[in-house]
């Protein structure tokens, strides 16, 4: 049986043509199966994997090589420190949406009177975040899909987060007529023709979460004109875009009469939350 550092080794130049973190992919299938964490690789070097281990690893490892998502194999990913059960159902979680996070921590008080709406929650990670992170406001989740609320509903009682309703809602169809303080979204928004669509983890990823009409705007342009009627006076509406649509979103805010536009930048440098506020008098 081989061991550990001739595995990785072998491996790591295996997926190396197809991969941009061969190692590291590697290095997590191994610690998947082993149950183990990363620092075992390093102090057991020579440890022999046995044979119903080094089954599930070459099982793992070619689809992987066929392009299968890290997220997809392992079944979690770990965003803003804690890890959420991922499935072919939902996107996977990315850095980017981090950038939401830390704008909402700094914008949302914690507390009992504060109301927040997560459009289109997916597996939950920012219902879930911010329900961890701010324990006093009331959040309500809501996803069409019912497969994806099930992970979302799963990653709560993971991440023991007890102050989120979840609901099932094609945007804001099913969602009772109320006034939220924040709605927040990381709505769908690539362009249909986008050749990216055509590479790497987004191949394996739900297109009814990736993929809007009108060169990717459509729903932010929906999200943008229905959200009105859920927020209260001086709310917030905070959407997740794509790097190049920074000017189309804030036009979009601007045509229906948002005031305090603004966007944020990701760790990248890239254009990517736009928020604003909502306060012509009803």
């Amino acid at each position: 049986m081989p061991d550990i550092q001739c595995l990785l080794a072998k491996s790591s130049q295996q997926l190396q043509p197809s991969s941009d973190s061969a190692q590291l992919d590697v290095e997590i299938l191994l610690c998947h199966v082993l149950n183990k964490d990363r620092s075992h690789l390093r102090a057991w070097p020579e440890k022999q994997l046995n044979e119903s281990q080094l089954n599930q690893f070459t099982q793992l490892f070619n689809q992987r090589l066929q392009g299968t998502p890290i997220a997809y194999l392992t079944g979690k990913r770990e965003f803003w420190s804690r890890d959420f059960i991922t499935t072919p159902a939902v996107l996977i979680p990315r850095p980017e949406t981090e950038t939401l996070i830390e704008l909402c921590l700094d914008l949302i008080p914690n507390e009992p009177s504060t109301s927040l709406l997560d459009l289109g929650t997916g597996s939950g990670i920012i219902a879930v975040t911010l329900a961890a992170e701010l324990q006093s406001i009331q959040i309500t989740a809501v996803d069409k899909s019912s497969a994806a609320l099930a992970i979302a509903q799963q990653n709560a009682t993971l991440n023991h987060t007890k102050n989120i309703q979840f609901m099932q809602s094609d945007w804001f169809a099913q969602v009772p007529q109320q006034q939220f303080n924040f709605i927040v979204s990381n709505p769908p928004y690539i362009d249909p023709v986008d050749p990216h669509l055509q590479q790497g983890d987004v191949r394996f990823e739900p297109n009814t979460a990736l993929i809007a009409e009108q060169h990717g705007l459509q729903d932010i342009m929906t999200i943008a004109q229905q959200s009105k009627d859920f927020l209260k006076q001086n709310g917030y509406l905070v959407l997740e875009h794509g790097y190049d649509q920074q000017q189309s979103v804030h036009e979009i805010l601007k045509a229906q009469h948002y005031s305090n536009i603004h966007c944020l930048t990701d760790l990248a440098g890239q254009a990517r939350v736009s928020y604003a506020q909502w306060q012509t008098k009803r």
